[in-house]
């Protein structure tokens, strides 16, 4: 009856906290408005998305049940979604869509879980997240190298800022890669998980302790 108590009350607390920061960020926005008089409609249009992406996103990760996912992997999404906007307004690399999909899904999604289990100690959203977030960077990388370093799809264009960073995000990301398989992988001493591990498993609870034989 105890635990059933102590989650009610963490919840709360998440729930206050997530709260407590969107009001801030909100009232920190509208004094900005106020005081610089800040037209977002013409210069900061991409702050209609982000904004509500930031607001899903953090108040998902702050609710511990698995419904905050329902609103973390939205949020993460829409938020992804403007920041791309953001740069592409600032660059003008709108035909950078081609392959900027892959930063929105899978890659927001795999963040979207990583956090979310990194957060709540869930290490099944932790590894699923880290294993997403990399499958959509490696595709954005591999395709972004073919329509804009192969292809040229953005020739015309009035920036070669994606072009010339395209070939530095592969080298990088395959250094990445080649260092990861090479470090060698720590081996557990045994299978059997610690009763005192805070890390839940696909469940949600923690393995109980080994009851020793009746009787002793």
């Amino acid at each position: 009856m105890r635990n059933g108590w102590d989650d009610r009350d963490r919840n709360r607390e998440h729930g206050g906290l997530a709260m407590g920061v969107l009001l801030i960020v909100l009232g920190v926005l509208i004094l900005a408005d106020e005081q610089f008089h800040i037209d977002w409609g013409r210069y900061g249009w991409p702050m209609f998305v982000i904004v509500p992406g930031v607001a899903l996103l953090v108040l998902g990760l702050a609710v511990p049940s698995e419904g905050g996912l329902g609103m973390a992997i939205p949020g993460a999404i829409v938020l992804t979604v403007g920041l791309i906007l953001a740069f592409q307004d600032s660059t003008g690399t709108y035909a950078s869509w081609s392959y900027a999909w892959a930063l929105v899904a899978p890659g927001s999604v795999g963040v979207s879980l990583f956090l979310y289990g990194l957060l709540h100690r869930r290490l099944d959203l932790l590894d699923a997240g880290l294993r997403t977030a990399a499958v959509g960077l490696g595709l954005f990388v591999g395709f972004g190298l073919f329509f804009e370093n192969v292809i040229g799809i953005d020739e015309g264009g009035s920036t070669t800022v994606m072009r010339d960073a395209m070939p530095f995000l592969a080298v990088a990301l395959g250094v990445i890669i080649v260092v990861l398989n090479i470090l060698p992988r720590p081996h557990r001493s045994s299978d059997r998980p610690s009763p005192s591990d805070t890390w839940r498993n696909d469940s949600g609870s923690v393995p109980p302790a080994p009851q020793g034989p009746a009787g002793s």
